[in-house]
């Protein structure tokens, strides 16, 4: 079992900023893992497998066609820093984190770095979603003063509506609700993800 050290919210982002990789990084590491039938992770199944070289596809689509139709080069007026914690095998992950590198590629203040989750739990307890360690979780922090001033995760705002409405209403997610939100995805195009980045941005 991992020990985790008892440090500051502001420590552990010090230490995971150095540990960050670029997000082409991620991407070439997710195409590696797909060549050897593996997921990030200590646990290795071919379920987990199988999500990866799903999402790697998924990513590999969005990367190509999403395109950004409105300026956000001056949405952030200082430098910030995007820290992502994600696993090859979250198929949320698959379809926002292309979103957030898009909009990070079109502003020269967002620097964007991602992290393993669960070589990073440390972090991750700091930012749980409904006391869960769902993931992708983006936690925005200013790299002047290193203070966090803003997070996402682990859904669009909509999607995120979507799953809390079904599971109050049936207790858990099923197959052919986790279908449906799939072709959410693909309907909405990025859209939803790109207003929630925007309202975050305006945080800071």
């Amino acid at each position: 079992m991992q020990i985790l050290e008892d440090k500051t919210t502001k420590e552990l982002i010090k230490e995971s900023l150095s540990k960050g990789i670029p997000y082409q990084e991620y991407r070439t590491m997710l195409e590696d893992l797909v060549k050897e039938g593996k997921s990030t992770g200590e646990n290795q199944t071919e379920v987990l497998s199988n999500h990866t070289l799903l999402n790697h596809k998924r990513m590999k689509r969005w990367d190509k066609t999403f395109k950004i139709n409105i300026d956000i080069a001056h949405k952030a007026n200082k430098k910030i820093t995007w820290i992502v914690l994600t696993e090859s095998w979250c198929g949320d992950a698959a379809h926002s984190m292309p979103i957030m590198n898009k909009v990070a590629e079109q502003n020269p203040n967002i620097t964007f770095k991602i992290l393993l989750r669960d070589e990073n739990l440390g972090l991750m307890n700091h930012f749980l979603t409904n006391g869960t360690l769902s993931i992708p979780k983006l936690i925005m922090v200013d790299d002047e003063t290193g203070e966090v001033v803003g997070e996402w995760g682990s859904r669009p705002s909509t999607a995120n509506e979507m799953v809390e409405n079904y599971k109050k209403k049936h207790g858990k997610l099923t197959i052919e609700f986790k279908e449906e939100l799939q072709v959410w995805y693909n309907k909405d195009k990025g859209q939803n993800t790109v207003d929630d980045l925007l309202k975050l941005l305006a945080l800071e």
